[in-house]
C-alpha cells in the first residue's frame, strides 16, 4: 500500500510543477532588466543560443523539482509506514495486556501471591476419573494399565495392584489419587508415561 501511495504522491508533486515550469518560463530576456541582460553579455547570443540557455534552465529546474518531489514523497510514505507500525505495536501491546489481566483474574487469591491453590479452586471436581485394569508392575512403585499408561506412586503403594480394577481420580493442583476396587487408598500418583 505505501508503494502505491508513494507513486501517486510522486506523480502529483512532479507533474504539476514540471508542466508549470515548461509553460510559464518566459525566458531570460523577459525576467531580466535591459541593463542586466546587457551586463551579462547575453545580448551577444543568437536567438537559437538564447533558446538553448532557456531550455537548459528549464531542464535544471525540472530536475530539481522532481528530486525534491521524490524526497518529499519518500518522507511522507515513511511517516505513513511508521504510523502504521506504531499502531500495530500499540494494538498488540493492548491485546497482551488484556490477556494478562484475564489470566490474572482467573487465578485464585492464593495463586495471585504465588502460593499453591490448596484446593480452593473447585475445577478439578469437574474432571473425569480414569478407570482401568493394572497389567503389572513396571518398577518398584510404578504400574502399567491395560491402556498402556504407566503411573507411579508419589509415596509407596501398600496394595497389590496386578489384575485389579483401579480408578485414578483427579485432585487439586493437578494431582491424582489411586482408588483400588472402590477403596480410597489416599495414595497420590502421577503419570510417567
Amino acid at each position: 500500500m505505501p508503494a502505491i501511495m508513494k507513486r501517486l504522491l510522486l506523480a502529483f508533486l512532479c507533474c504539476s510543477p514540471l508542466a508549470f515550469a515548461a509553460e510559464s518560463f518566459p525566458g531570460l530576456q523577459a525576467i531580466m532588466t535591459a541593463e542586466e541582460f546587457r551586463q551579462s553579455g547575453l545580448y551577444r547570443l543568437s536567438p537559437a543560443q538564447l533558446q538553448a540557455v532557456n531550455e537548459a534552465i528549464v531542464r535544471h529546474y525540472t530536475g530539481a523539482v522532481e528530486t525534491a518531489a521524490q524526497e518529499q514523497a519518500t518522507q511522507i510514505a515513511e511517516k505513513i509506514v511508521e504510523q502504521k507500525v506504531e499502531q500495530i505495536a500499540q494494538q498488540k501491546a493492548e491485546q497482551i495486556a488484556q490477556e494478562r489481566i484475564a489470566q490474572h483474574e482467573q487465578k485464585s487469591l492464593l495463586q495471585r501471591f504465588g502460593l499453591p491453590d490448596l484446593g480452593l479452586n473447585q475445577e478439578w471436581k469437574d474432571q473425569p476419573s480414569l478407570f482401568g485394569r493394572v497389567k503389572g508392575w513396571v518398577g518398584g512403585n510404578s504400574f502399567r494399565l491395560d491402556n498402556g499408561q504407566v503411573w507411579e506412586g508419589v509415596e509407596p503403594i501398600p496394595v497389590e495392584l496386578v489384575n485389579r480394577e483401579v480408578e485414578i481420580a483427579p485432585r487439586p493442583n493437578g494431582s491424582f489419587v489411586l482408588i483400588v476396587e472402590g477403596r480410597n487408598t489416599t495414595v497420590r500418583v502421577r503419570r510417567i508415561k
